[in-house]
């Protein structure tokens, strides 16, 4: 089978490996879309395990099948998460899924961007989902980015009663606009790019601001003269962070959703006099992406108009090109 190698962000070989064999309580899946991540182009911090297969944003139709693999069948269309859970140990018993260690460390085999992946036991039983006809495969490989932000907001608490200012309009930033609006709250979005300010718009922001030009005096001109309730930081970018730090409101939230790729300073006393909270958000669990599923088998989130580009994996250097540029792209997908 055909798998794309991941050494650096120029370079990913397509290279030919052996089908994964199954164990019992397994399945495999021959992948028919894989969402290509942020992360996955975040190459401080893939490099460090490189060389290796990528991709978790994953759907596709099981080939096969091992004894007591949950009632799934070949011939399946399913979703399947990277990681799961294993709700057994300290963080688990706590409700703290996406602390467990089970969770951080497991995976498929051997990435999303190849054309079969086995799925191990645990991910069988409790991140493989399956999806109505009427979801196409490229809908289901927006299941994982949703749920990480359906993750992101609980975690936040956002509510309808918050302003909420999105830094970064890209893929994440457009999927917290739409999911913050479905709640009710008044979003304000930020971008360097023109086209994706045209896009934040497009998917439901109330007032976008140019990141170039972005103050916090613009901020308070289309938030009634405050400041935000709740910062979501989906750029990884020095002014996003400072941005962020500037513009939160007094006991308000800032979420880390992206990160920045060095260490930051915090103004200890302006948050501690501000009490201000600063958050991350790491994945999704089981729980989420149920959520996210849900959502998009309802409607209720618009994810199809946000898969731009459609890349064979056999071109998958050209998703990648396309992800990193973002100038005329939301979200690629790698399919076979």
């Amino acid at each position: 089978m055909k798998v794309a190698i991941y050494y650096n962000n120029n370079d990913i070989r397509i290279e030919e490996h052996p089908i994964p064999t199954i164990s019992p309580g397994e399945i495999l899946v021959k992948m028919e879309a894989c969402g290509i991540c942020g992360t996955d182009t975040m190459e401080w911090y893939r490099i460090k395990k490189a060389p290796r297969v990528l991709g978790h944003e994953m759907a596709g139709e099981i080939v096969d099948v091992g004894e007591d693999a949950g009632g799934f069948k070949k011939g399946d269309r399913v979703f399947v998460s990277h990681h799961v859970p294993c709700y057994q140990c300290h963080y688990c018993l706590a409700g703290n899924y996406t602390a467990c260690e089970l969770l951080h460390t497991g995976n498929y085999e051997p990435g999303g961007f190849s054309e079969f992946i086995r799925i191990p036991a645990e991910n069988v039983k409790y991140g493989t989902f399956l999806l109505s006809p009427e979801m196409t495969y490229s809908d289901a490989a927006m299941i994982e980015p949703l749920g990480c932000v359906v993750r992101g907001q609980r975690v936040a608490g956002l509510n309808k009663n918050h302003s909420v200012l999105i830094i970064g309009s890209g893929i994440s930033g457009l999927l917290h606009i739409q999911l913050a609006k479905l709640k009710g709250a008044r979003v304000i979005a930020t971008d360097i790019n023109e086209y994706r300010l045209r896009k934040a718009m497009e998917f439901g922001a109330d007032h976008v601001i140019d990141a170039n030009k972005y103050s916090v005096e613009e901020l308070r001109k289309v938030n009634d003269g405050r400041l935000a309730d709740i910062v979501v930081v989906c750029a990884g970018a020095e002014k996003a962070v400072s941005d962020a730090f500037s513009s939160i409101d007094r006991n308000g939230k800032i979420l880390f959703f992206a990160i920045p790729n060095a260490d930051m300073a915090l103004p200890y006393e302006k948050f501690w006099r501000d009490e201000v909270t600063i958050t991350f958000s790491y994945g999704a669990a089981p729980e989420d992406l149920k959520g996210a599923l849900e959502l998009i088998s309802k409607g209720k989130i618009n994810i199809r108009e946000m898969v731009t580009h459609k890349i064979p994996l056999s071109e998958i250097a050209k998703g990648f090109k396309l992800a990193l540029s973002g100038k005329d792209s939301l979200k690629v997908v790698v399919v076979p």
